[in-house]
């Protein structure tokens, strides 16, 4: 467990033991650049489109068209939308997300006995990045692999609480098979064959990951930022927020909007390989999370991505003459290197992926 602490460039400070500390100023390591501080400025009346789906694969021709319609325009103007009619349980959602409030509150060297390592980043964490010296973000999380089946290692869950590890099993399987038909629903809105997007993730074999995030209460919310702003690298995250606190900021026209969560809805957003894909036509959307003074949050992002070792570029048919294709050839491995070594930083990785066309 030592080993993995020491693997990363200076020695691993876990958030909440800072939080729960009783410091009153946070430690100069979190306070971000006056450029990136959360102003709490007035929110305008606005927030991410809200999409039922519960016609989304009704036989109803119509209801199923508008649908698709609403899921396309959501992801060209917003890269966001809330997902209400899913059809996962609300009881399920509500316990795997008590499950992991009641881990990040074990003590500490419980928690400690799943340290993760940048090799992997598997396990209990603090930071992403492995930059010596980087300003971090005020939040410690767990992450794991769930596809493919052969990364997917149950003994490196939790084994504490002891719903935990069949909780997991059970909320993977239904958000697995809810990405499976967005995918779909996003193919065909772009007019491309219902298949084309998960084939282009690999079929079968694709990826995805659980990343748990637990942002403790901070003493100076307006210094610092839960996670800093980012697109998501991958192809489409799934993301359970908190409902009793709001937290997570979508950039839009230059402004951070705050997203009030629709009760029991899941946060869908498009990743940058689906935006390489689409050739730009889809969006992923820059966004970050804010802290709060008295409340700690927790939410678990499913993340949905594209087999490791596969190139990704944009559909054939989504490339003309009018549209040239705006990103060459990169493989999802050599893509996510890059947040791997800087962390989270805005949009740069798509803009690199441009560049390098």
């Amino acid at each position: 467990m030592m080993n993995c602490l020491q693997s990363w460039p200076e020695p691993v400070v876990r958030v909440q033991s800072l939080s729960e500390s009783g410091i009153r100023a946070i430690p100069e390591r979190y306070i971000k650049p006056p450029s990136d501080r959360p102003g709490f400025e007035k929110q305008e009346h606005v927030d991410i489109p809200v999409v039922d789906l519960k016609n989304l694969f009704s036989h109803d021709h119509t209801l199923h068209e508008e649908t698709l319609k609403l899921i396309s325009s959501a992801c060209k103007e917003w890269g966001f939308l809330q997902a209400v009619n899913h059809g996962i349980s609300h009881e399920l959602m509500k316990r795997t997300r008590e499950v992991w409030r009641e881990f990040f509150n074990l003590p500490l060297e419980v928690k400690q006995e799943y340290a993760n390592a940048p090799t992997t980043y598997e396990g209990y964490g603090s930071r992403l990045g492995v930059q010596k010296g980087a300003i971090l973000d005020w939040s410690d999380y767990f992450f794991l692999h769930y596809l493919p089946v052969y990364l997917r290692n149950p003994s490196k869950w939790p084994s504490l609480p002891s719903s935990c590890r069949d909780l997991i099993s059970e909320y993977g399987a239904e958000v697995e098979k809810l990405c499976g038909r967005l995918l779909k629903a996003m193919s065909i809105s772009l007019g491309l064959k219902e298949d084309y997007l998960q084939n282009a993730f690999g079929g079968e074999d694709i990826g995805a990951c659980l990343r748990v995030n637990f942002y403790p209460k901070c003493p100076q919310p307006d210094l610092t930022l839960g996670l800093s702003s980012h697109s998501d690298p991958g192809g489409l995250t799934l993301l359970l927020p908190d409902h009793d606190v709001a937290g997570l900021q979508v950039r839009k026209n230059g402004k951070w909007i705050t997203v009030k969560p629709v009760p029991n809805a899941f946060i869908v957003n498009v990743g940058d390989q689906i935006q390489v894909m689409s050739n730009a036509i889809y969006k992923s959307v820059e966004h970050r999370v804010i802290v709060n003074s008295a409340k700690d949050r927790v939410s678990l992002a499913f993340f949905y991505n594209p087999k490791s070792d596969l190139l990704i570029e944009p559909a054939k048919e989504l490339v003309s003459e009018d549209r040239p294709a705006l990103y060459s050839p990169m493989t999802f491995d050599e893509y996510r290197l890059y947040i791997r070594t800087y962390g989270p930083c805005g949009k740069t990785q798509v803009e690199f992926s441009e560049s390098n066309r």
